[in-house]
């Protein structure tokens, strides 16, 4: 018995439903054509029928034009992130208070340098260890 002989389950005949949606939102078929092979896929039983659903389709893992990799966006580590979120929050409250003497410079220097020195925000000793007890 061949591989296109053999009965298509109930999650083979989704993954070809998707695959059939995806294509259709390339603008590869109609609506006509995809509720159409929609249709068939969902009455197909062997792997075989599923197989000639897509068969004039190109392969989704396969891009069909060559495209440059993204580049990553540098994630600012967390508590950059967490320093300039409060850092926004003291210079609100600065301002409703009446923008007087700028009191967040000192928290913002203060927090600053720590970020700034080496292992600072990162812990620059290593955790200490429990020792196991001996009982």
């Amino acid at each position: 018995m061949s591989d296109v002989e053999l009965r298509a389950s109930d999650r083979d005949r989704e993954r070809v439903v998707d695959e059939l949606r995806t294509h259709a939102a390339e603008g590869r078929l109609t609506v006509e054509e995809l509720e159409e092979r929609v249709q068939r896929a969902l009455d197909a039983r062997t792997a075989g029928e599923l197989a000639a659903l897509t068969r004039d389709l190109p392969d989704p893992v396969r891009p069909t034009t060559r495209t440059r990799p993204r580049r990553r966006r540098s994630a600012a580590r967390p508590e950059v992130r967490t320093y300039l979120a409060v850092m926004v929050l003291l210079v609100t409250v600065w301002a409703l208070a009446g923008a007087g003497h700028f009191w967040p410079l000192w928290p913002a220097v203060g927090w600053g340098v720590f970020l700034l020195t080496p292992g600072g925000a990162r812990g620059g000793c290593a955790p200490r260890r429990r020792r196991a007890s001996s009982i």
